[in-house]
């Protein structure tokens, strides 16, 4: 069984205007196994097609520069790839993230697409589990979570694969506590 540790940057407007949705423009992944042990990373841009043009304030916030994003293949080719190399189709995996955010962006994308969605079913939202583990009361954020478990917050915050490789040091740290 393998375990795909995984962040997805999407579109964003400040104050999160009503009637603008939101689409994936980045996936950074790691892919481990049962023991912890790397096999790969991916890490891919995905060119919106509702909002192509990023907002100031997105922009911003991922560093994500428009002309790498023209540069991107479409989000039906990436996931493919992606999903190639996540070897969701001879390997049993759980897709784990922090939070739920990445599961439901990546469902709706799929619908917009009309792409079939069920390969994103074995989905473990870490962020709920590791609350529930510390019995914090308040909900907390991905650095705050890596730096209370005594790591240093490595690369770029809101950028998917420094994300997805901070995430998988919490991952690895209580690999025999997840709940799957």
């Amino acid at each position: 069984m393998n375990f795909i540790i995984l962040d997805i940057e999407a579109t964003c407007w400040e104050g999160k205007p009503p009637n603008m949705v939101q689409e994936t423009i980045e996936i950074g992944a790691v892919k481990m196994t049962r023991f912890g042990e790397v096999l790969g990373e991916f890490n891919r841009l995905i060119r919106p097609i509702l909002h192509p043009t990023l907002s100031h304030y997105c922009r911003r916030l991922t560093n994500i520069r428009q002309e790498e994003l023209d540069r991107s293949a479409r989000f039906p080719a990436v996931i493919e790839a992606f999903k190639e190399w996540a070897d969701v189709y001879d390997e049993e995996y759980w897709l784990c993230s922090w939070g739920s955010f990445d599961e439901r962006i990546l469902r709706q994308d799929c619908r917009l697409h009309d792409l079939d969605d069920a390969w994103l079913d074995p989905f473990l939202n870490l962020k709920q589990q590791y609350h529930e583990l510390k019995r914090l009361r308040k909900r907390r954020g991905l650095r705050y979570a890596v730096e209370a478990e005594g790591f240093d917050f490595s690369g770029e915050h809101h950028r998917g694969m420094p994300d997805a490789q901070n995430l998988s040091k919490i991952f690895v740290k209580f690999l025999d506590e997840w709940q799957y």
